[in-house]
């Protein structure tokens, strides 16, 4: 069962928290809305590559990763998203994509957005796309002891890259019909 290891340690710690279950949700985001709670109280985990090692990034669902930035402020000269194939295996009770923002567990490094340290209560996958656990932010922070940093994301309603807006302008896909008389004319 998804999410075992992480309640045993929370009972164990004595932290105060709740386990919810509800739909499936794939992204931080569905989380949110499954919960009815503000995407910045829900914690997104992503696993990350810093010079080869894994390490553990958890942000606000609604805040995206600033690659160039990140590199600078963790001072590393490589950092990229990890390969779900790589790291699976790190997670053996978690669903692929549920990993809840526990490095400590897992023997992996935490790095945590200072603006989710500012929120009263976080909520975040609990090893399962259909369970979330919602605890106060004080106790997850004194639970994981991440690094804070406070860059290398982007906030939302922030200008999306240049290649992401052309990418969104880009032409609609031709309709069968319009295949079929190119086709037809020799294109």
């Amino acid at each position: 069962m998804p999410g075992k290891q992480l309640k045993a340690f929370l009972d164990q710690s004595g932290a105060d928290y709740i386990a919810l279950r509800h739909p499936p949700a794939y992204t931080a985001q569905q989380l949110a809305h499954h919960g009815r709670i503000a995407g910045d109280r829900v914690a997104k985990t992503v696993i990350i590559e810093l010079d080869g090692k894994m390490a553990m990034l958890v942000m606000p669902a609604t805040w995206r990763i600033h690659w160039e930035r990140l590199s600078d402020v963790l001072e590393t000269d490589f950092v990229e998203l990890a390969d779900e194939m790589e790291f699976k295996d790190r997670f053996p009770d978690c669903e692929v994509g549920a990993m809840p923002p526990f490095g400590n567990l897992f023997d992996m490094p935490v790095y945590c957005s200072e603006a989710l340290t500012r929120q009263p209560d976080i909520a975040f996958a609990a090893g399962s796309h259909e369970e979330s656990i919602h605890m106060k932010t004080a106790d997850f922070l004194a639970l994981v002891n991440p690094v804070v940093i406070e860059k290398g994301f982007i906030r939302p309603g922030a200008r999306k890259p240049a290649w992401m807006q052309r990418r969104q302008k880009a032409e609609p896909m031709p309709s069968e019909d319009q295949i079929e008389r190119w086709e037809l004319a020799g294109y």
